[in-house]
């Protein structure tokens, strides 16, 4: 099943291994990415950065799309790690039901002049296609880690 859709520039890193990993007991953390799936420099780090007993599977947004179905079927808790919002469309665009999406950090990059919380900015691009997401039926929130009150990100790009 898959416990959590996250948007997080960082991926793997900290904040999902100290605080959601544990938090959601997650089994595997899956990054979708097309850019990252090729890198082997990132992947070799984000192994390194996956914690002992945790799966870790990089993969592309096509090959996300053919296993993400079968993943949210078993019972397996699966930690789905997106780097950005352009991913998230893709898999719903895809068909992929995402209940819930989880923002989690989108650093501060030229031209993002709206800041919402401690580690989230978002550019014009960011905002239509949060509230395409949101449009679908997608209910988004903004919380770095468990212990973190969520932050309603519609309500605050309204």
């Amino acid at each position: 099943m898959i416990i959590l859709y996250r948007v997080d520039d960082r991926l793997v890193h900290g904040q999902v291994v100290e605080g959601w990993v544990p938090h959601l007991k997650a089994e595997e953390l899956a990054v979708v990415s097309d850019e990252i799936s090729g890198d082997e420099m990132r992947r070799a780090i984000m192994r390194f950065a996956t914690p002992e007993g945790v799966d870790l599977k990089i993969m592309t947004v096509a090959e996300a799309s053919a296993y993400l179905p079968e993943a949210a079927k078993s019972p397996r808790k699966v930690l789905l790690l997106l780097p950005g919002l352009a991913e998230a469309l893709a898999l719903s665009g895809k068909g992929l039901p995402i209940p819930s999406l989880n923002i989690g950090g989108m650093h501060y990059s030229a031209g993002k002049n709206l800041s919402i919380g401690k580690a989230i900015f978002l550019n014009d691009e960011d905002c239509a296609a949060l509230k395409a997401l949101s449009a679908s039926g997608i209910k988004i929130e903004g919380r770095g880690v468990p212990s973190d009150s969520p932050l309603d990100l519609m309500e605050a790009i309204a």
